[in-house]
């Protein structure tokens, strides 16, 4: 029997094939055979290939605003700082493929993607609340949060594509990255 499609299920096994296969298995093609249906249906539910791209990292933004909202719920400074650090690493390495799939911020999209950059915005603000916590304002806030995305994104990609080859706990590696942050 066939299942029924929507926008909501395309984007779900496309996020699921980017996961388990890498962003470079995204194709229409590739996508079509995992739902079993022919390359041109997946056209009712997606604009092609970029619109399937961009359907991705919207399902990434939302889902990034709600794990750090999450991780920061009741916690300020160093507690809430180590929880979004934390949580953030748990998600890259949960979902690699669709978090990698999705770097590219959408400020730097011609034309502006309006609905996907305030997706992106939830993040940035609970991430500049945390900053907040630990008395930074503007933008040594700012700094602040690229410098944490920027180390937390690393550790955590070199993490999944096995880049840590000395056998020695990448956990107590993260919470001394993480604590030299807070100092």
């Amino acid at each position: 029997p066939r299942i029924r499609l929507d926008k909501h299920r395309v984007v779900q096994a496309a996020a699921a094939l980017v996961n388990q296969e890498g962003v470079d298995a995204l194709s229409l093609r590739r996508l079509a055979e995992r739902l079993g249906i022919q390359t041109p249906s997946l056209y009712n539910h997606v604009e092609g290939l970029p619109g399937l791209r961009r359907e991705l990292a919207l399902l990434n933004a939302h889902n990034l605003g709600e794990c750090f909202a999450n991780a920061a719920i009741g916690k300020t400074g160093p507690t809430a700082l180590v929880a979004v650090a934390q949580a953030y690493r748990a998600y890259i390495k949960e979902f690699p493929g669709l978090y990698l799939a999705s770097l590219r911020a959408s400020g730097t999209q011609t034309p502006v993607d309006a609905e996907l950059q305030q997706a992106e915005t939830r993040s940035v603000q609970v991430a500049l609340k945390v900053m907040a916590s630990l008395g930074l304002q503007a933008t040594d806030a700012i700094h602040a949060v690229r410098g944490l995305r920027s180390a937390v994104h690393g550790f955590a990609t070199l993490e999944i594509a096995g880049g840590f080859g000395i056998p020695l706990d990448c956990d107590e590696s993260f919470r001394r990255l993480i604590a030299a942050l807070i100092r």
